[in-house]
């Protein structure tokens, strides 16, 4: 039976010779041979129990070295080359105790280097008739001669006819060392686009098999489009007027087909950049089907695949709102006021009156209306499913009607002392704006300090000395009525007994009551001739003039000095009966202002 020794190349091997002897030898000789070129036997070294020595002009002459004990000697070889791997023999003779020979196999291992794996830079077509060189793998400088395994994805190839195809180079260099190369060749699918091939080395070291693996290699695959997928990229979610919208298509060959839109039922092209359609500032009129194409060059009679999507482009119109601009109103008088815009979604609608908050809705409703009502009115319409959508409109509202004076429901009734001043005031509220007098008896040093109008108010405010007791009167005026607003101020002297007061007190009351009821008398009728002249029913010559004054003074001769009172005993009833003639001058101080 052959012994076997394996060794690394470059190191040391040592192969025994073990011997027996059936009786003790008087000497044992031991002799070193190796199988030459020609299959004949080279003697290396010779020993005995006197001496040792190797034999010269060998390989081996300067790369052994023999030790020996009782039953057994070990030949050392150095630095062990790729020719050293052949059969040792040792003889043994021990004269007549026996003779022997053994025979031992010294085998050399030199590991290659890792293998190297190049892909087919240019890419495959899956529409070859056969397999096609897709990837190479070499390893170098190994012995013995190792092997190359192809993976895919972790898993081996194997030939097979049209399908796979293996094709190994073995190159034996001077130095004795193999350098293998293998390609492989491979029928590849679409499913390969994603796949990683890979090579492995297999080779043997002392009592083993090592393996070495490559890097995995992905190879282009060319195919031909079979689908083609179409999204909208932008904007997300609903698309409103005046967005810019991005329609994507792309098939799934490889490489990409040319990709043109149109929109159904269209033969026009759109213009596309990068595959990408790019609608600007879209209006409802691009509602509609988009289709996009792809053209397979590669496939046969150049088939075309296409995918269509809809754009729906969502609109709010202006709002339109009736009564348009502005609208009077009387006062008391209700309005409705609406508000619509047109949309392809739900809206919802909100009334604003100076930034707050009026109604709820399309339809704003104004009952029984006041000088507060009036102002204007801003609808919000908006589009809850689509924040960008909102439109708004607006109606100004005027309110028409007779002056309206602060606190006018009341008397007044101040008291100040004799020679003291007092401030009264008038606030008066009408549309169209009020015009305003004072009518003021019983002081004769007053004046107007202030008097603000805006659009419908008008503020006065007179400072007056008192005298004696006093009447002021605040008379309003416009074409829808008349309202007046009172003063009625006691004078309080710097000294006054308990009687002279009360009888004062008794006298100054009759005498209130005939002013109050003279001026209010005047008053009215002032505001009359004012309505009558506003609406252009009396004469606005000189003789118009002059014969209204010359009936009106008839009238005040014939009852001169008349003067009938008809007091109830009840204050807030008073009833008089006046006649009133005013023939003298008044003052300039007493007259309307």
């Amino acid at each position: 039976m052959e012994d076997t020794v394996e060794v690394y190349m470059g190191e040391s091997a040592e192969i025994p010779c073990l011997y027996t002897f059936t009786a003790e030898p008087n000497m044992v000789m031991v002799q070193w041979f190796v199988r030459g070129p020609g299959g004949n036997r080279v003697r290396i070294s010779y020993s005995d129990r006197t001496m040792q020595k190797v034999d010269e002009n060998t390989s081996y002459s300067n790369r052994i070295s023999v030790r020996s004990n009782i039953d057994a000697e070990i030949l050392t070889v150095q630095d062990v080359m790729l020719s050293d791997e052949k059969e040792f023999f040792c003889q043994v003779s021990g004269m007549a105790a026996g003779n022997g020979e053994g025979k031992t196999l010294l085998k050399v291992f030199d590991p290659p280097e890792p293998p190297v794996i190049e892909g087919i830079l240019t890419g495959v077509y899956v529409s070859g008739d056969g397999p096609s060189k897709i990837a190479s793998c070499e390893t170098r400088d190994g012995f013995p001669k190792p092997n190359i395994t192809w993976y895919r994805d972790q898993i081996a190839i194997y030939p097979a006819i049209g399908l796979v195809n293996i094709v190994t180079l073995v190159t034996k260099e001077s130095s004795g060392l193999y350098t293998v190369q293998s390609d492989l060749h491979y029928k590849v699918t679409k499913e390969d686009k994603d796949a990683h091939f890979s090579c492995e080395v297999s080779y043997f070291v002392p009592g083993a098999v090592r393996t070495s693996e490559s890097k995995g290699v992905n190879i282009t695959v060319y195919y031909p489009t079979t689908s083609v997928e179409m999204w909208r990229e932008s904007p997300e979610g609903l698309v409103k007027e005046g967005d810019t919208v991005e329609i994507r298509c792309q098939g799934d060959g490889n490489p990409p087909a040319p990709i043109i839109f149109n929109r159904e039922e269209s033969d026009v092209e759109l213009d596309v950049y990068d595959g990408v359609l790019i609608l600007n500032e879209v209006s409802r009129a691009d509602s509609g089907v988009y289709e996009c194409h792809s053209l397979n060059m590669d496939a046969p009679d150049h088939e075309e695949v296409g995918e269509s999507m809809q754009l729906i482009v969502h609109y709010l119109d202006p709002a339109v709102v009736v009564p348009k601009e502005s609208e009077v109103m009387l006062k008391g008088e209700s309005l409705t006021a609406t508000c619509n815009a047109l949309s392809s979604l739900e809206t919802s609608t909100v009334w604003f009156k100076d930034g707050v908050k009026a109604e709820k809705g399309h339809i704003l409703q104004l009952q029984d209306a006041t000088f507060d009502t009036a102002g204007q009115y801003d609808c919000d319409v908006t589009v809850p499913s689509l924040p960008g959508l909102q439109t708004s409109g607006s109606v100004h509202i005027l309110v028409h009607g007779a002056p309206q004076i602060k606190d006018a429901e009341r008397e007044i009734e101040l008291t100040e002392k004799v020679g003291g001043w007092v401030n009264l005031t008038c606030e008066v509220r009408g549309v169209p704006r009020p015009f305003v007098t004072w009518s003021i008896s019983g002081s004769q040093s007053w004046r107007e300090v202030v008097k603000r109008e805006t659009e419908d108010q008008v503020y006065s405010i007179v400072v007056l000395k008192v005298s004696t007791d006093t009447l002021a009167i605040c008379n309003s005026t416009n074409d829808f009525g008349i309202e007046i607003k009172a003063y009625n101020i006691r004078s309080i002297p710097f000294s006054q007994t308990p009687t002279a007061r009360k009888t004062s007190v008794d006298n100054s009351g009759v005498i209130i009551v005939v002013i109050i009821v003279s001026i209010l008398l005047l008053a009215i009728l002032g505001s009359v001739f004012y309505f009558l002249y506003k609406k252009g029913k009396l004469p606005c010559g000189r003789s118009g003039k002059q014969e209204i004054i010359n009936t009106y003074s008839t009238k005040e001769k014939t009852n001169k000095d008349d003067i009938v009172v008809e007091m109830k005993a009840n204050k807030t009833e008073d009833s008089v009966l006046l006649k009133v003639v005013n023939g003298d001058k008044k003052p300039p101080t007493d007259q309307v202002t």
